[in-house]
């Protein structure tokens, strides 16, 4: 009815590519060791939300701005790879679990989820990789003689998020549960936040060297 054809198989295409490890993904797996279920959740969500950004973006035309000029595509890689390394550094400098200061006054524990949130957001929108690959992805499965293509990459997307959010949470989950036999080892959880950070920095560093095509 939109024009969208092969829908079955964009949703199989989606949940392999939304398994496939990334930034995002060490990101939920990475706060869900820190803060716990909650913690994975806020970073899912923030994640998840950064793709609606990128969905939109990609609807409205621009996306196709970010892939025709070098200089928009050169600013949002540089920032987005300044931002994962920032995270990275900070995360490999925690000397102490902060999960153990958070849950002590409920009103920090909050503001620290909030951040969490943002930080996910900021992770996946300063992505130009995330740009490129809706953009790249979703007119595969639109006609190009369709009535409204905006609508029809909206929808698209929208079901790629629902999907990937599914899976965000289901990580999330996952990495809280088998956090919480380290969380109560301060040594074990500084070690976990070196390897995270260290990961955050190799991929800023993979988001630098990324080319526009």
């Amino acid at each position: 009815m939109l024009g969208i054809h092969d829908l079955w198989l964009f949703i199989i295409s989606g949940l392999i590519l939304n398994i496939t490890p990334g930034p995002d993904t060490a990101y939920i797996v990475g706060r869900s060791a820190q803060f716990g279920w909650r913690g994975g959740t806020a970073a899912a969500l923030g994640v998840c939300g950064g793709c609606l950004v990128h969905v939109l973006a990609c609807a409205i035309g621009l996306s196709a701005l970010l892939a025709a000029s070098a200089t928009a595509f050169a600013l949002v890689k540089w920032a987005g790879a300044a931002y994962l390394c920032y995270i990275g550094i900070r995360m490999l400098l925690t000397r102490e679990s902060e999960p153990a200061a958070s849950s002590s006054v409920p009103e920090e524990h909050a503001t620290s989820l909030s951040k969490v949130f943002w930080q996910g957001a900021l992770t996946n929108v300063l992505n130009p990789k995330v740009a490129l690959f809706f953009l790249a992805f979703l007119p595969q499965f639109v006609d190009s003689g369709a009535p409204s293509k905006a609508l029809a990459f909206l929808t698209l997307g929208l079901i790629f998020v629902f999907n990937g959010t599914l899976w965000c949470l289901a990580v999330a989950a996952f990495s809280a549960r088998a956090a919480r036999r380290f969380s109560k080892s301060g040594h074990a959880m500084r070690w976990i936040n070196r390897a995270l950070g260290g990961m955050f920095v190799y991929l800023g560093a993979r988001i630098a060297m990324i080319q526009a095509r």
